[in-house]
């Protein structure tokens, strides 16, 4: 395993670290750069199926992900509006604050 400090090593390497090095190297490794979709594309995705299955704890990350990845404000709060009709009306209330924050932190 990698000894540099990834994100899944700061977030749980010195518990799990296993779990770290999968993240960093077959989830962020191989997964997200596969040529099939863009970061983007993937950050979209990804923060719609969180949202859908009320995945509050990995939120956060992702949201930040996706502005990074050039997913426009706009954007993730039209995803939110989309998903209040077919996900439910508390996860996309549940997104809301979290999206605030990440925008926030984004300088957005």
């Amino acid at each position: 395993m990698s000894e540099k400090p990834t994100n899944g090593r700061k977030a749980f390497g010195h518990i799990a670290p296993a779990l770290a090095d999968y993240t960093d190297n077959v989830l962020f490794g191989d997964v997200w750069e596969r040529p099939g979709l863009s970061p983007r594309d993937r950050s979209l995705i990804t923060v719609a199926s969180l949202i859908s299955l009320y995945r509050l704890n990995e939120l956060p990350f992702h949201m930040k992900k996706a502005l990074e990845n050039g997913v426009s404000k706009d954007e993730l709060i039209e995803v939110i509006t989309h998903l209040a009709f077919y996900s439910g009306w508390p996860t996309a209330a549940s997104a809301l604050p979290i999206a605030q924050r990440a925008f926030e932190e984004a300088g957005q």
